[in-house]
């Protein structure tokens, strides 16, 4: 948690910090718990791309939508396969559990592509790098960071 609230500082990034459960820190519940429109909460998702060697995205999707995984990322990894990386993966990359994901205090080298659609809300609130915060800001914050991308049509209307 230390390298989001670092990385929040160093970006000078304005945001709004909210303790969560554990417990619901995952999506829905925290959405229902908290008062949270799922249109105004957004997810980061670690993806792998299946190449020599490996390849990895995190992107950023409202959690009204589903991250094109087989269409838009995997063309712009450019490989042909691509999966959701595993909950292990994601933590030995990220050094957070799935529930606390967030581009905050990411790698270095990790592109962050975030779908077009987080960038209309006025707020959204992503995770804090832990199961027991979130962050609410502006969309246009996270163009702060270095090595982030909006992306038309990263995901698409979930069903």
């Amino acid at each position: 948690m230390d390298d989001v609230l670092a990385a929040l500082a160093t970006h000078e990034i304005e945001h709004e910090l909210m303790d969560c459960d554990p417990d619901f820190a995952d999506t829905a519940a925290f959405c229902e718990r908290y008062g949270v429109l799922p249109e105004d909460s957004a997810n980061t998702i670690v993806v792998a791309g299946k190449g020599d060697p490996k390849t990895y995205v995190a992107c950023v999707v409202l959690a009204t939508t589903r991250l094109d995984v087989n269409g838009a990322v995997r063309r712009r990894l450019g490989v042909k396969k691509a999966s959701f990386a595993s909950a292990e993966e994601t933590r030995e990359l990220t050094g957070m559990l799935i529930g606390g994901v967030t581009v905050f205090g990411l790698p270095d080298d990790l592109p962050i592509w975030i779908d077009a659609a987080v960038m209309s809300r006025q707020s959204v609130v992503v995770g804090g790098g832990s199961r027991s915060l979130k962050v609410r800001l502006a969309p246009s914050q996270l163009t702060r960071l270095p090595r982030v991308e909006v992306v038309d049509g990263l995901a698409t209307i979930a069903a």
